[in-house]
């Protein structure tokens, strides 16, 4: 119940405006991929390219190697779970999770012990009976994913499915869908805004700028060692210093090749210093909950760099105040050189 699924130069244009350009992607079986970018980046359209709802102008569909760009959607054996559920509100929740199965002509029995299975697998036991109006907002994704799971589709399509659930109940989910996705072992295309959800339950991410791919790998790849500028600063905070800079030395950065030095704010460390020797003072401060976002202007008034530092609380840095003379360096194991001129590299992943 599993599928290896490639996108191969795929170009997109609808209504005469170029959506994608040249769009590859390879995405493991079994893998959790997420398409991550800002609005207008070409996340959705990529989606209902593998869901046969966009046909591409050129370029290839590929399931375990297998064209399948001229077949419908209703062909793929793809599964996919919108932002706003598109559950029939007038039918009970073993109806709405019934409704592919009843396409499939199969029988009663089989719609029965497959509906209780699904209700079980996502935490609705005895539910069947139950009307969607009744239900809670993460009720009824459970009930949404349960309809796109119950025919045993190959592929997994999750158009923002956790958009409209509020912060604790879309954690929640978060890790519901992974324990789902994982049991099944079904490969799995996200859609999302938020960054945070794309990190914690990805296997891989895919970031998407202007219609096309900017980088794919694992998110602690993509995080660490960002391709380009867009894809340092899309995802997370990122302090970018040039090599050219003497601020990068003074920072204690890697100069061994030129380009830009990437920075995450919690690589910066922070030491409260007498006015004398100090390299910049605090500009800000931030409480975070279990963190403070600092501020740093570093260096003279001719030439000030403007820097972010991310302070535990407890930690001595979390004891600084506005106005406080600082020594700052960076932890150079982490800190991250772009090659200048850097173009995406082909958006593959380990199959």
């Amino acid at each position: 119940m599993t599928v290896k699924s490639d996108l191969v130069d795929v170009d997109v244009r609808l209504g005469g405006a170029a959506i994608l350009h040249q769009v590859s992607l390879s995405i493991p079986a079994g893998a959790f991929l997420t398409l991550l970018g800002p609005s207008g980046s070409g996340k959705t359209t990529t989606l209902n390219v593998l869901a046969g709802f966009v046909k591409p102008q050129s370029g290839h569909v590929l399931f375990d190697g297998q064209s399948v760009e001229r077949l419908p959607p209703e062909q793929r054996s793809t599964g996919i779970v919108f932002q706003d559920y598109a559950l029939f509100p007038h039918l009970t929740v073993g109806e709405n999770i019934a409704f592919p199965l009843r396409a499939r002509r199969m029988s009663r029995e089989e719609r029965r012990t497959r509906i209780e299975n699904m209700l079980d697998l996502v935490e609705l036991p005895g539910a069947a009976r139950k009307h969607i109006t009744a239900l809670s907002g993460g009720q009824r994704q459970r009930v949404a994913l349960a309809r796109a799971l119950v025919f045993e589709p190959r592929l997994l399509l999750l158009d923002e499915p956790l958009a409209a659930l509020d912060k604790h109940l879309r954690e929640t989910m978060q890790r519901e869908l992974r324990r789902i996705q994982k049991q099944l072992d079904i490969t799995t295309v996200a859609v999302t805004h938020d960054q945070a959800e794309a990190l914690v339950m990805s296997d891989y991410l895919a970031i998407m700028r202007d219609g096309r791919i900017e980088q794919v790998g694992t998110p602690r790849e993509v995080y660490a060692k960002p391709d380009t500028r867009f894809v340092a600063t899309f995802l997370g905070e990122a302090n970018i210093v040039s090599t050219h800079d003497p601020v990068a030395a003074r920072l204690g950065a890697p100069v061994e090749r030129e380009g830009d030095v990437v920075i995450r704010p919690e690589d910066l460390h922070l030491t409260r210093a007498d006015a004398a020797h100090a390299d910049g003072h605090v500009r800000s401060i931030e409480f975070h909950g279990s963190q403070l976002r600092v501020g740093i202007d570093l260096g003279g008034a001719a030439q000030t760099r403007e820097l972010t530092a991310i302070a535990p609380i407890g930690s001595p840095a979390a004891q600084l105040n506005v106005g406080d003379p600082v020594e700052v360096s960076c932890d150079r194991s982490r800190a991250h050189v772009l090659a200048e001129d850097r173009t995406p590299a082909a958006a593959g992943v380990p199959g």
